[in-house]
């Protein structure tokens, strides 16, 4: 219970700079205040999303590996883990895009407002896997 509380805590952390990363790029390329959402960006990546990913992967690897936890011939693990590769990819995604916007490369406020639905989605994906069972 304790591994698998570490990990809901940490999964909840990594999903809401998932969530709000984008909306800041949205609003950096919108308001014309670069300084104050480089600041932000940068804090919410470092301070909270990187280590809630590492955290999320390391308790959600250990209850993986814990002997009657996951059965791995069931599809639903293979589908979250799919999920979790994806979820990831997108979160190195938002790291290189805040590097691309410290470097004066900007995409529209409309892009990141579409991207900004990608964790939503894969976090629907991984839910239903992992309480349905399918």
């Amino acid at each position: 219970p304790w591994i698998k509380s570490f990990h809901i805590m940490a999964v909840i952390a990594w999903m809401a700079g998932l969530f709000y990363l984008p909306r800041l790029f949205v609003h950096h390329v919108e308001s014309g205040h670069d300084e104050t959402f480089q600041v932000m960006e940068e804090r919410l990546l470092r301070v909270i999303m990187n280590p809630a990913m590492i955290a999320a992967w390391v308790a959600g690897l250990s209850l993986a590996a814990t002997p009657g936890v996951v059965d791995l011939s069931s599809t639903w693990p293979w589908v979250k883990f799919c999920g979790i590769l994806a979820m990831t990819a997108f979160h190195f995604w938002c790291a290189a895009e805040r590097k691309r916007l410290l470097a004066g490369v900007k995409r529209s406020g409309r892009t990141y407002r579409i991207v900004n639905e990608a964790p939503t989605l894969l976090m629907i994906v991984i839910v239903l896997a992992v309480v349905l069972k399918f």
